[in-house]
């Protein structure tokens, strides 16, 4: 057996492994392989591993000190197949992302400067650069949070991450066909859609053009027959015309994302209400990567967003979500148009992974197939270029350790 060193912590709606890169590397094999064996993918259950069988909590997060100038940590996400032998890293988890600035105090590789700390946060991934800011009061790491959001019945620490110029991050448009309408088919029929990378690659329909009302529950949602197979072959129609994949087959599980919109609740409580899809699944809260896609797309004329919802003169959107109302914020981080939403986070557990042999030789691979996606670890995938961008003055940059 060899071992592996994790952090279990919990970001969001969503839990995740935390590993540092250089104890990966020292391994000298596949990340990808890697990964696959320590959830204990491809099973359901992922029973012969630390998955926790679900889209929300087999999610992996890498983490090194970075070497860039304009950030403390070079962050990549992984999200874990459960059912395939794929890993695929071609999108960010939002919810995931809250927990990086508070492992970054822990490990001591940024120092607490007074009540708030500042941490600059570069998602390999897309490129995306997350300014994080994460309650340090009296100069000290406490890991005993007090703040709560909707999906999490406990408290954790209130980390408010600003996502700082995210449209096109992945494909380099807000709108990568050039409209903020596009024509796609479910079941035959054509229906409106809004194709929008921000934060993440989503497609957003109407949530009447798939015959819902909007608020059903993630159950009800699933319960319909047929319905989940028919907007994955949406997303994967979208995945083609937004330049993300060369045909629907080879269109990843994770991106893009896929949100069903409607009209707000009476209570008046919320903006807009939101149903999103994640690895095939309905999410029991929200991605917070899409939350930022719909931000960026309420702002945006002739979306079908902005035909519900648009932000207040103070810039807060108001998502209803099967969970509570998720709010996200727009304003100006150094110069450039950003989004910002507070999420918590909490360590759950330290540990040591204990792993097969064969599992950590070099080129190494599950018994059953893996995919395409599996096989690029973040050595293989180019990051994409994020040029400096200084924090602003009114956010005190930490000091850094390397």
């Amino acid at each position: 057996m060899r071992e592996l060193a994790a952090t279990w912590m919990r970001g969001g709606t969503s839990k995740c492994w935390v590993f540092d890169r250089a104890d990966l590397d020292a391994l000298g094999a596949d990340t990808a392989a890697v990964l696959l064996r320590a959830f204990g993918s491809p099973d359901p259950r992922q029973v012969d591993g630390v998955g926790g069988g679900t889209s929300t909590t087999s999610k992996a997060v890498i983490l090194t000190p970075s070497g860039a100038g304009d950030a403390d940590v070079d962050y990549t996400f992984a999200q874990v197949g459960i059912r395939d032998a794929v890993v695929d890293w071609g999108s960010n988890c939002g919810n995931c992302s809250a927990v990086v600035g508070l492992y970054a105090l822990r490990r001591g590789w940024v120092r607490p400067q007074g009540e708030l700390t500042t941490v600059r946060v570069r998602n390999t991934n897309t490129g995306q650069l997350i300014v994080q800011q994460v309650p340090t009061p009296r100069g000290v790491v406490e890991e005993d949070g007090a703040e709560h959001i909707p999906g999490v019945p406990f408290p954790g620490v209130g980390v408010r991450m600003w996502f700082r110029d995210p449209a096109g991050r992945t494909t380099g448009s807000l709108l990568p066909t050039g409209s903020p309408r596009d024509r796609l088919c479910v079941d035959g029929r054509a229906v409106d859609a809004t194709l929008v990378d921000a934060g993440a690659p989503v497609v957003v329909l109407d949530a009447a053009d798939v015959g819902l009302a909007g608020d059903e529950s993630p159950a009800e949602i699933t319960a319909r027959p047929g319905l989940l197979a028919a907007l994955d072959g949406v997303r994967r129609q979208a995945a083609v015309r937004m330049g993300l994949a060369a045909d629907e087959v080879s269109a990843e599980r994770a991106v893009p994302k896929l949100a069903l919109v409607s009209r707000p609740p009476a209570s008046g409580e919320a903006d807009l209400t939101v149903r999103m899809l994640s690895m095939g699944e309905v999410h029991p809260a929200l991605a917070i990567t899409g939350s930022v896609a719909l931000t960026m797309a309420a702002n945006t004329p002739g979306s079908l967003v902005a035909d519900h919802a648009s932000p207040d003169a103070d810039g807060r959107l108001r998502l209803s979500t099967p969970s509570g109302v998720v709010a996200t914020h727009t304003g100006e981080l150094d110069g450039a148009q950003a989004v910002a939403v507070t999420r918590t986070a909490r360590r759950l557990a330290d540990a040591v992974l204990a792993l097969p042999e064969e599992t950590t030789r070099r080129g190494s691979a599950p018994e059953h197939s893996v995919g395409t996606a599996s096989r690029l670890s973040t050595e293989d995938r180019a990051p994409s270029p994020l040029p400096g961008h200084p924090v602003p003055s009114a956010i005190v940059p930490a000091e850094v350790h390397r």
